[in-house]
């Protein structure tokens, strides 16, 4: 990935982010395995249930949110039904080389 946004809501394969250079990514982790799964060597996780990721919780729900009015998805409704409780279980993946405060803004400045 070179730029733009994923939302995983599921499982992820094993080396997620090896070749991820720009963008960033959240990942459901309900089983805790994710920590054993992405590329050690070019992204870094954070977790978005702390108080400095406020503005990423935000919008990892706001992105729930319009997927699930565009698909009707009742995993996406499942997850925001009980979102305080799910929050805790996602990862922001991104790129070591980029920045955590300008993430969220280079997202809103590509096309969708």
């Amino acid at each position: 990935m070179t730029g733009g946004l994923v939302c995983v809501l599921g499982e992820t394969g094993v080396n997620f982010g090896a070749g991820m250079t720009g963008g960033f990514a959240y990942v459901l982790d309900e089983e805790r395995t994710f920590v054993d799964k992405y590329n050690h060597e070019l992204v870094e996780i954070h977790r978005v249930n702390t108080e400095a990721m406020e503005a990423y919780r935000r919008h990892l729900r706001e992105m729930i949110e319009a997927y699930v009015a565009a698909t009707g998805s009742a995993r996406g409704a499942a997850i925001l039904e009980d979102f305080s409780d799910y929050a805790r279980h996602f990862w922001l993946v991104k790129p070591k080389a980029a920045s955590l405060g300008s993430l969220l803004d280079q997202s809103r400045r590509q096309p969708q």
